[in-house]
């Protein structure tokens, strides 16, 4: 018989893995409570799925559960200091470009980036820049030369 004629497989068998980032995994205390909120919603979803029957779905959140679980076992959470410190992982840094114009970036963990949001990976080119420098510092950045006008060490909230 033709393999025409055969019915296909799910793509379940065939699902590629999530690539775990090689780097340290960096974590803010609020992208610890993220993974874990993560590792609980595909639980839920994987039990619900196998409920259902629904191989795909299965194979989807298996997928997800091994790649939140993956990187909860490597997290390392890192607190910036309480203040009197260049610029690290964690802080909200506050840049001006020449024109006046002010953005806010916070040097988070990779899983927890959002730059829409303000939150910049600490891999990032922008974080690798920022970090090290202080209040006062010129940065040279790909928009250009910015000056670090605020740095605030407190965490962001846990949600």
């Amino acid at each position: 018989m033709s393999r025409a004629f055969v019915k296909e497989d799910s793509g379940a068998d065939t699902l590629p893995e999530r690539p775990v980032s090689a780097n340290r995994n960096l974590v803010t205390r609020r992208g610890l409570a993220l993974i874990d909120a993560e590792v609980a919603r595909q639980r839920e979803a994987l039990s619900a799925a196998g409920a259902r029957g629904d191989r795909d779905a299965v194979a989807a959140a298996s997928r997800e559960l091994r790649y939140w679980s993956a990187r909860r076992s490597s997290a390392e959470p890192v607190d910036p200091p309480q203040a009197g410190e260049a610029v690290t992982f964690g802080m909200a840094v506050t840049i001006e470009d020449t024109k006046g114009a002010r953005r806010t970036f916070r040097i988070v963990g990779e899983d927890e980036a959002d730059p829409a949001q303000g939150r910049i990976g600490w891999v990032s080119p922008v974080a690798r820049a920022l970090m090290g420098k202080w209040s006062g510092d010129e940065v040279a950045l790909p928009g250009g030369t910015m000056e670090i006008v605020a740095v605030d060490p407190r965490p962001e909230a846990v949600p």
